[in-house]
């Protein structure tokens, strides 16, 4: 088989071994779910996992395509792996590319980096099992699975997770039709389509029997569920029976847009026991000119009375947002106004993205294009005003007690990952807890103790503080 371009899956499973699999998972939340679904597909085919690339018969890349940097690392990830593929002292023998950047650039990447063996674009995430088991229409050429979009959601059922088995990603909608300027979202994965709440709330009791205690709520646009088939309760009906369910303590809901966030999905926030006081809010910017160019419909007033409600109708509420800093055209006294926002509105979370130029954008073929070098003064900017703010509220909470979600067992140390209800998974600071020893999943009453930058550090509140002489 070493000298072959492709693998004879028949002869493999004749001889009673199953294929072996190494995966690997690039990007956003979004494609953590793809990757999950995926893994099940391959596992319910009889595939075997390994870590190890090179003891597997058949690597998948799970991509993402959103940015030029992440496509640039898909490119050198997937040149590694061919590389692998074409050693004597590997048994790598197939590269199946699948995800955002398939969807992209199709069969363009395999041109990029010739030695690709199969492509599986986002609308075809099915066709894993017969992208990796060599079943495409010409055995030993490039096979490409990829189709237009189609109206239908992804079920994400019968997922192999690669989170910690107490908490999930939770998708409730694909695809988005904000027509932002500087996305390439809408192209990539298509308009807006949601799935019904029975597949949300099925899929919910799947994870929660599967051991998650906190789900967070994902997809392009989370504030516009049920718009495309016409949901009365939208998002705020969502909250609520998922709220309901049994076996669950946290819900988090992430990446919800702006100008169509209501009173009614804040008032569900607040009132549900269940959900975490947590909203993830990409703002993008506060000047209204740079909103109008971006298309993100929605002004400088409409932001700050939305951030004023939202801080109102939720007492303690956590926000968190994202920011494009050097947008095309972008002034310094626009800069400017974006950081005295910020000093003003005293985020509890910050992720600030220099413009990246996608050329099928509008923003793309904008005039005034900024250097790179403003742009990455003006992040470093930004982020040094946020760091201020986060190193403040992180000193205002020594002495405080909270609950928090141990993540991680114990180490030789004593040490243990945890969050409270503030801290989303993978994208914010965490609780370095000490002195618990509590397992993974479980939750603890802690106090905290100090700071170590952006993170946390607290024990349990059980510990008796030391007498002062």
């Amino acid at each position: 088989m070493a000298g072959t371009t492709g693998l004879d899956w028949d002869r493999v499973f004749l001889m009673n071994r199953p294929p072996r699999v190494a995966f690997v998972s690039l990007g956003c939340a979004k494609n953590t779910v793809d990757s999950e679904k995926m893994l099940g597909q391959l596992a319910e085919a009889g595939c075997e996992f390994c870590a190890d690339e090179r003891d597997a018969d058949v690597v998948v890349v799970n991509t993402c395509g959103f940015l030029e940097d992440s496509r640039r690392e898909a490119d050198q990830v997937i040149g590694e792996l061919v590389g692998v593929k074409r050693s004597r002292k590997s048994r790598l023998r197939r590269v199946v590319v699948a995800g955002c950047l398939v969807q992209r650039d199709g069969t363009q990447i395999s041109d990029r980096v010739p030695g690709i063996d199969a492509l599986v674009g986002v609308h075809n995430r099915d066709d894993v099992v017969r992208a990796v088991l060599n079943r495409g229409p010409k055995k030993r050429e490039l096979n490409t699975f990829l189709g237009d979009y189609h109206p239908f959601v992804n079920i994400d059922t019968a997922r192999l997770r690669i989170t910690p088995q107490h908490w999930a990603y939770l998708r409730i909608s694909e695809g988005c039709d904000q027509k932002c300027t500087f996305c390439t979202i809408p192209s990539i994965r298509g308009p807006m389509h949601c799935k019904p709440p029975s597949v949300i709330l099925a899929e919910a009791r799947e994870l929660i029997a599967d051991g998650a205690v906190e789900l967070s709520l994902i997809g392009q646009d989370t504030s516009s569920y049920g718009l495309d088939f016409d949901y009365e309760p939208g998002l705020a009906g969502l909250l609520r029976e998922l709220n309901a369910l049994d076996g669950l303590a946290w819900i988090r809901l992430m990446y919800v847009y702006p100008s169509v966030f209501s009173d009614a999905m804040i008032d569900a926030i607040a009132e549900c026991d269940k959900i975490v006081k947590y909203v993830d809010i990409p703002l993008q910017h506060i000047n209204d000119r740079v909103l109008k160019a971006m298309h993100r419909r929605v002004t400088r007033a409409e932001t700050i009375d939305l951030l004023e409600r939202i801080r109102r109708r939720i007492p303690d509420v956590n926000l968190r947002t994202t920011l494009i800093t050097g947008f095309p055209g972008e002034t310094e006294a626009e800069h400017q106004e974006l950081l005295e926002f910020l000093r003003d509105y005293r985020f509890d979370a910050l992720g600030v993205f220099p413009y990246s130029l996608e050329p099928d954008t509008p923003a793309g073929r904008m005039q005034n294009q900024l250097d790179a070098e403003t742009k990455l003064r003006r992040r470093e900017e930004l982020m040094l005003t946020q760091q201020e703010i986060a190193f403040a509220k992180a000193d205002a909470t020594r002495g405080k007690t909270f609950e928090v979600l141990v993540d991680t067992h114990a180490g030789k140390d004593g040490l243990q990952v945890a969050r409270h209800a503030g801290q989303a998974p993978e994208v914010d600071s965490i609780t370095v807890l000490s002195g618990a020893r509590a397992a993974a999943g479980s939750f603890v009453r802690v106090r905290c103790t100090g700071r170590q930058d952006y993170d946390l550090l607290a024990e349990p509140a059980s510990i008796a503080l030391p007498t002062l002489c």
